[in-house]
């Protein structure tokens, strides 16, 4: 493990919003799903791919909150493009269980 400084840390725009649009991604080399997210008015919504189709049905996840990393440039997955990375935990098997607020925050809202 090597270690980062706080301004490196500080770099990292990481922030709650709530999953407002769930789609398949058949095009996806491993299942996964196109989130739409809103991360509130200062951010607006931004598109992510995510993996998450062993733990989550697509109708569990609308108006779910969730955790990302907003200021990753854009990556293209397929042909979709996807703008901020949506954060998890990798269970035993190492399928994704998503990072969420205990309680319900302001999208948009930045981790600390």
């Amino acid at each position: 493990m090597s270690f980062i400084s706080w301004d490196d840390f500080e770099k990292i725009d990481i922030r709650s919003g709530t999953v407002i649009e769930v789609n398949d991604f058949p095009k996806a080399k491993k299942p996964a799903y196109q989130l739409l997210i809103d991360f509130g008015p200062e951010l607006g919504r931004k598109k992510s791919s995510a993996q998450i189709t062993v733990h989550y049905r697509k109708e569990t996840l609308l108006n779910k909150q969730v955790v990302a990393v907003v200021n990753f440039p854009p990556k293209q997955i397929a042909d979709f493009i996807s703008e901020c990375l949506v954060l998890g935990v990798y269970d035993e098997n190492n399928d994704v269980i998503l990072l969420q607020p205990e309680q319900r925050t302001h999208n948009g809202q930045k981790v600390g």
